[in-house]
């Protein structure tokens, strides 16, 4: 976004404007953040289910 778009918002609404998209950029940061670790998560205990099986002793066997 150009400079002129943020001067325009600050002349027209004030800092609130301002303060609400920063509040929002950080809030998605939070999130994204978040779903990293969840992801990363994920794919551990998948890999720890798959072993798991792997040595589990098989049905009918």
């Amino acid at each position: 976004m150009s400079d002129g778009f943020w001067i325009a918002l600050m002349t027209e609404h004030g800092p609130w404007a301002l303060l609400v998209f920063w509040l929002l950029f950080r809030d998605q940061k939070k999130d994204e953040g978040a779903r990293a670790a969840l992801n990363r998560n994920t794919e551990i205990i998948v890999e720890l289910t798959t072993l798991i099986r792997e040595r589990l002793p098989q049905k009918g066997s």
